[in-house]
C-alpha cells in the first residue's frame, strides 16, 4: 500500500511516498532556513508564502522519484496539527484537494505522532508497546506507545519544550539560526562545569518537565557578564547550558523506564539529532538493559515520509477525513481528528 504524505507545518515543504509504513520510495524536503536565517527565527507569514510557492512542485517531485502517479496512490496523509496554524492550512488545502480531485482517501496525521513513526522507517523490527521520549522544538513529551494510534502521555513539559529552550539560549549567544542545531555543533568539546544551571523540579509529577527556569538561568549569565564586562565561552557555555537540558531529560526518561518497566526505549523529534542526547540516552538504556531506538538524522527533523509512515497504520486502523478538515495549532497527541 502506497501512502502519499505531506507536511507544512513550519519550515519545510515536504512531500513521501511510502509503502505499507515501512519503504520509502521518495522523500523531498524543501527547506526554508536561509530565507529565515536573516531574521533569527522563522516568520510565519513568510513560511506560508514559501510553502504556497513550494508545495505544487514538491508533490511532483515526490511521485516523479517514486516512479509513481496518483493513480498508485491507496491514500494522501497530511499534517494537520500542531504547528502554524498558517503553515499548516496550506499542505492541509492542497492535500484536500488533490483528495477531492482523485476520489484518493485522506488521512490526518498528527505532527508528534509522525516523529514517532520515523523510527518505523529506520528501524523494521520495531513495533510497539514502547516508551518514547519525544523532544522538539515546541514539545517535549514522556509517551507511552502501546499502539500505532493509541498513545498515553505519562509526562510533558509545564512550560517552554527543550528545543525552544536551546534554541533561545543559541540566539542569546549569538549562534545562528537554527540555533539548537549550531549549539550542538558549538558545544562538542566544552567544558560541562564551567557554568552552574539550577536542577528544574515539578512537584505534583515527577515525570514532568520544566525548562524556563534554565532558560532565564542562561540569559542571566549572559547579560549579567555583558554588564559587568566580562567574557563569555560560547564554547563552554553551550556545553554546560546542553548538559543541563540532557540531564533534565535523562533523569525524567530513567525514573519512566522504571516507573513503566519499559524494555525499549524510543527517541522521537527535532532534538533527538543532538549528539549529546544520543550519547547519554544510549548509556541510560545499557544501564537498565533496555534496548534503544533513533531515527537516523534524516529523519529527526520535519519530513513528509514519517506523515506518510503514520498516515498507513491511521489508514489500517480506519481513520479517515473529509473536506470539512482544519488545521489546528495546537493538539493533545492522544487526540486525532
Amino acid at each position: 500500500m502506497k501512502i502519499l504524505g505531506i507536511e507544512s507545518s513550519c519550515d519545510e515543504t515536504a512531500a513521501a511516498v511510502v509503502e505499507d509504513g515501512r519503504t520509502v520510495l521518495s522523500n523531498v524536503v524543501s527547506t526554508q532556513i536561509e530565507k529565515h536565517k536573516i531574521f533569527g527565527g522563522v516568520v510565519p507569514e513568510i513560511a506560508s508564502r514559501l510553502h504556497t510557492e513550494s508545495i505544487t512542485f514538491v508533490v511532483r517531485e515526490a511521485l516523479e522519484k517514486a516512479d509513481c502517479t496518483l493513480s498508485d496512490i491507496d491514500a494522501i496523509a497530511v499534517t494537520y496539527a500542531p504547528g502554524l496554524i498558517g503553515a499548516l492550512l496550506v499542505g492541509v488545502n492542497y492535500a484536500k484537494g488533490l483528495s477531492f480531485s482523485s476520489g484518493i482517501p485522506l488521512v490526518p496525521v498528527h505532527h508528534l505522532r509522525s516523529h514517532i513513526a520515523a523510527n518505523y522507517i529506520t528501524h523494521k523490527d520495531l513495533q510497539p508497546p514502547f516508551l518514547c521520549l519525544v523532544v522538539s522544538g515546541g514539545n517535549t513529551l514522556l509517551v507511552k506507545v502501546e499502539d500505532y494510534t493509541q498513545f498515553k502521555v505519562i509526562g510533558r513539559t509545564r512550560d517552554d519544550a527543550a528545543g525552544e529552550a536551546l534554541d533561545k539560549a543559541a540566539r542569546t549567544m549569538g549562534l545562528p539560526y537554527p540555533g539548537g542545531v549550531n549549539l550542538d555543533k558549538e558545544a562538542r568539546g566544552g567544558d560541562i562545569n564551567a557554568y552552574t544551571f539550577p536542577k528544574p523540579r515539578v512537584d505534583d509529577n515527577p515525570l514532568d518537565f520544566s525548562f524556563s527556569g534554565l532558560k532565564t538561568s542562561v540569559i542571566n549569565t549572559i547579560h549579567n557578564a555583558k554588564q559587568k564586562g566580562g567574557e563569555i565561552s560560547v564554547k563552554d557555555l553551550g556545553t554546560s547550558f546542553l548538559n543541563a537540558v540532557v540531564s533534565s531529560l535523562e533523569s525524567h526518561t530513567e525514573k519512566a523506564i522504571i516507573q513503566q518497566n519499559s524494555k525499549t526505549l524510543v527517541l522521537a523529534g527535532g532534538v533527538s539529532a543532538n549528539s549529546m542526547l544520543r550519547q547519554r540516552m544510549t548509556e541510560l538504556a545499557e544501564k537498565h538493559n533496555v534496548k534503544i531506538y533513533f531515527p537516523e538524522l534524516s529523519l529527526c527533523g520535519d519530513n513528509a515520509a514519517m506523515v506518510a509512515a503514520q498516515g498507513y497504520y491511521e489508514f489500517m486502523a480506519g481513520k479517515r477525513a473529509d473536506m470539512s478538515l482544519n488545521a489546528a495549532a495546537t493538539m493533545p497527541i492522544t487526540e486525532q481528528m
